[in-house]
């Protein structure tokens, strides 16, 4: 991965939305878009572009992702297998995300709404710590969000292929489990704040504070 700290002075107007999965990211980070005039980045329609961006040579676990048929990343694996060929792990992804960024008007602030970068990735970039949130929803608030999210067989099967459902849907939870305990060690190595979603405090709410945070009102 190429030095980041030289994009730092450039990036002063984002605001990164991050952590782990199913914590409600992409709710709050259309309603602080929409209330604050933002520009919305969303790393996961992005990734797609990457894909096609990436190479074995230089980022190996996103290839493999590439290559992967659907659902075929997580076919005989263990979810601790699965976590550690992740290529955000690896720092794969962040050159990318920085790039696009770089590329974006900078007269406005822009948000990014994503779960794969780290933070010891995302130190490197931040002028100051308020500028970075890692959200980490409790146990039982994602299991409910990612059940619902692929209650729709067909959602199901554009991500994990033929298997089994419910398998497939135990070994993410772990395997999201590991990604917030990386999480929760480096940014506490990093001085970067977590916060935990459980649902007690409404959207609009959560929304508020995030804004006050990162310097919006």
């Amino acid at each position: 991965m190429p030095p980041l700290s030289p994009a730092r002075p450039f990036l002063t107007h984002v605001r990164w939305l991050l952590g782990g999965t199913g914590a409600g990211k992409s709710t709050l980070a259309r309603l602080l878009a929409d209330r604050h005039d933002l520009t919305l980045y969303e790393g996961d329609r992005a990734e797609h572009d990457w894909l096609t961006r990436c190479t074995p040579q230089d980022h190996p676990h996103l290839s493999a992702l590439r290559e992967a048929r659907s659902g075929g990343m997580w076919q005989g694996r263990t979810a601790r297998q699965v976590f550690e060929a992740m290529p955000s792990l690896h720092g794969e992804t962040t050159e990318f995300l920085v790039a696009d960024l770089l590329a974006l008007p900078s007269d406005r602030p822009v948000l990014v709404d994503w779960f794969g970068i780290l933070p010891t990735h995302m130190g490197p970039l931040l002028h100051h710590p308020e500028q970075a949130v890692f959200l980490l929803p409790t146990p039982q608030f994602r299991q409910a969000a990612l059940t619902t999210r692929y209650a729709d067989p067909a959602r199901a099967r554009a991500t994990w292929g033929s298997h089994a459902p419910e398998s497939v849907l135990t070994r993410r939870l772990e395997r999201d489990a590991l990604w917030d305990e990386e999480i929760r060690r480096q940014a506490a190595d990093q001085g970067l704040d977590t916060l935990t979603v459980d649902g007690s405090t409404p959207a609009a709410a959560l929304a508020d504070r995030l804004a006050t945070r990162f310097g919006l009102v």
